[in-house]
């Protein structure tokens, strides 16, 4: 299921990631933010694919225990900003990916990687870091995975 995920994302094509999702589906960005409920995440996919539109999730090795399955590999695109996509604004990290399958559809999506090559190219080119959107961030330590580490503003 997380690959027929994956290959959706790599489609870049929200409907198609939606087609694997629960109804309640949450999706946990790097920043710690959580979108939830179909709109909002139609509408998140869709502008992130707008901002990088040849995003793309390489996977290097996927483990599975029950529900959670745990994906580690890289991510990658090109910042589009008002141009189109230049050569000199592509960026890849390394990145790794947690999900809760349920039923055979994704129910969480949790996203682990430095956001920090996608904002180096924005500043460069004078445009504001990618905003959360009004999306909530997770701040109750019970929602975070057991062995999560804290998001950096919990960190000494």
């Amino acid at each position: 299921m997380t690959r027929r995920f994956v290959e959706a994302v790599n489609a870049r094509d929200a409907e198609r990631i939606l087609a694997h999702a629960t109804n309640d589906h949450v999706f946990i960005d790097s920043l710690g933010f959580r979108t939830t409920g179909r709109a909002q995440l139609r509408e998140a996919w869709s502008a992130y694919f707008k901002m990088v539109p040849d995003f793309r999730i390489s996977l290097d090795q996927v483990i599975e225990h029950g529900e959670v399955v745990v994906a580690f590999g890289a991510a990658s695109g090109t910042w589009k900003g008002k141009a189109p996509p230049r050569a000199e604004d592509r960026w890849s990290t390394p990145a790794a990916w947690r999900a809760v399958v349920r039923a055979g559809q994704v129910a969480e999506w949790r996203v682990y990687a430095d956001n920090e090559p996608l904002r180096a190219i924005q500043r460069r080119n004078g445009a504001a870091p990618i905003a959360p959107g009004g999306r909530e961030r997770v701040q109750d330590p019970r929602a975070r995975a057991p062995g999560d580490p804290p998001p950096p503003d919990e960190r000494l």
